[in-house]
């Protein structure tokens, strides 16, 4: 462009599709070896060092992007990174979304990508999310591009836009409270679409339909054990509403989706239960619901309400107040790291346990955890 055969001849070059900014970047690093990228200015700066054939700063803009990616914007970056053909960050992008699925489609940024992404994004196996939640993104998302395309919102629009992208969501796979109460009032679908699913679900006779019908298969939990043995003795351990706490860190980042929890050693019992993940003191998440142990040392799954990101090489705490049955179940025999597929734990006591639980034997006996 600048020099050689191929140089323009003008003494002045126009670069109409290079943002400022991310020019003046490309610049700098080409001059001093420097490299400041921003969150505003890290897509447009990609862009510009692909075009260029700038690979180390390419490079540098997708690191950037893989350590800010979360929920919100994985959508979005998802659409850039195969626009870029960038299959790493994409592989990325969608561990994101398979795990967070219910909060990348109610992200905004989910309303900002292209058809073809939408189209990949709702054909997805994987996503861990209701097919209610897949529809209301789908709509919200119809609605964004109606405006983009200056076209008034209206329920012919949005299946306009949509095309055949509205039949790759799994509508059946609703149940028909999630359906009557949601697609059905939609008024996106057609009278005779609505009255042949109504008769899809609960007919004996049921008519063809043009939506897939199989639901998806989501993403199967894993679960971090980290007692090689449990045991129970009256006069040995209580839940009191103390709280049972362990730090915990990972070698590559995870999805923690809740814990697992011992129960009463005295038969079946209900307890109520607070769950906590925390990070350098700040709650991540929490939840305040009940389970029922039946007396076994079976651990009881309690999940928070979103699975949380966590990042690798860094500790967090799992803590759990429990108040029912005092005598229960507890670990022995604890390990200090565990290893669970391609992912290792390491375990160590946290300052919050306030009700013996430590690395060695306790409360908290599993992790529950996507990957």
């Amino acid at each position: 462009m600048f020099y050689g055969d191929l140089a323009e001849v003008k003494s002045e070059i126009h670069i109409p599709d290079v943002e400022p900014a991310a020019f003046l970047i490309l610049l700098k690093y080409m001059y001093s070896d420097e490299i400041d990228l921003e969150a505003d200015t890290v897509l447009a700066t990609l862009y510009a060092a692909k075009k260029y054939i700038v690979p180390a700063l390419a490079k540098a803009c997708v690191n950037f992007l893989e350590t800010s990616l979360e929920a919100k914007n994985a959508c979005v970056l998802l659409s850039q990174s195969r626009l870029f053909e960038e299959p790493e960050l994409t592989q990325r992008c969608w561990e994101v979304i398979d795990a967070q699925a219910e909060m990348a489609l109610r992200s905004e940024g989910f309303c900002e990508i292209d058809w073809q992404t939408l189209e990949i994004i709702v054909t997805r196996e994987a996503l861990n999310t209701k097919e209610a939640v897949v529809f209301e993104a789908v709509l919200n998302w119809a609605e964004a591009e109606c405006k983009r395309q200056g076209l008034p919102v209206t329920p012919r629009n949005k299946r306009h836009v949509l095309g055949p992208a509205l039949y790759l969501v799994r509508i059946p796979t609703m149940t028909l409270e999630e359906f009557a109460n949601g697609a059905a009032q939609s008024d996106i679908l057609t009278l005779e679409e609505t009255h042949n699913i109504f008769l899809w679900y609960t007919a004996a006779n049921k008519p063809l339909l043009d939506f897939p019908l199989t639901k998806r298969k989501g993403l199967a939990p894993q679960r971090c054990h980290r007692f090689q043995s449990s045991a129970y003795r009256s006069n040995q351990w209580r839940y009191r509403g103390r709280c049972d706490s362990i730090q915990f860190a990972v070698d590559r980042r995870v999805f923690i989706a809740g814990l697992g929890l011992y129960g009463s050693s005295s038969g079946k019992a209900e307890y109520s239960v607070k769950i906590e993940l925390k990070r350098l003191g700040v709650v991540l998440a929490q939840n305040l619901t009940k389970f029922v142990s039946d007396g076994s040392s079976n651990t009881f799954s309690v999940w928070f309400e979103h699975p949380v990101q966590v990042e690798q090489d860094t500790f967090y705490t799992a803590s759990a107040v429990l108040d029912g049955s005092e005598l229960s179940y507890f670990g022995q025999e604890g390990m200090t790291e565990v290893q669970c597929g391609k992912v290792t734990f390491q375990f160590q006591c946290s300052s919050d346990s306030t009700n013996g639980t430590g690395v060695q034997g306790g409360q908290i006996p599993e992790l529950i955890f996507y990957a």
